[in-house]
């Protein structure tokens, strides 16, 4: 019996790692901008790449962390699946430390918006509280 019960406890954490989605190692960490496009010519993604290589220590500041899904490998196809994406259309979507989608766009997001809409988020105004 005993046995039975340590590999149910075994079985049922291996589907939980197998199950996590790939944001979920974010979670409570920083905040995930996740870029989806069909390839990495596209257009869009390049633009809000471009952008955000002007303001890194923005970025930075704000526990920010970039994750792409392009093209149809299996990584993309399950970050867009976590996030219920096209697979053929560019989207940006903002992901919060506490894992939920904040911000989600089918062109590229202006730094400005982004860096607002992050410093509006209680946890962003209570750690600008905590530093000062």
């Amino acid at each position: 019996m005993r046995a039975t019960l340590i590999g149910l406890g075994l079985a049922a954490l291996t589907a939980g790692a197998a199950t996590a989605g790939p944001l979920d190692a974010y979670r409570w960490r920083s905040r995930v901008l996740v870029l989806s496009a069909p390839d990495a010519a596209d257009a869009d993604l390049r633009a809000q790449r471009a952008a955000l290589g002007l303001v890194r220590g923005g970025v930075a500041e704000r526990d920010l962390v970039l994750l792409e899904a392009i093209g149809d490998g299996a990584e993309a196809r399950r970050l867009r699946a976590q996030l219920s994406l096209p697979a053929g259309e560019f989207r940006a979507v903002l992901v919060g430390k506490d894992g939920g989608a904040k911000l989600e766009a089918a062109a590229p997001i202006p730094p400005q918006t982004l860096f607002a809409t992050i410093d509006a988020m209680p946890m962003r105004r209570s750690e600008i509280q905590g530093r000062r």
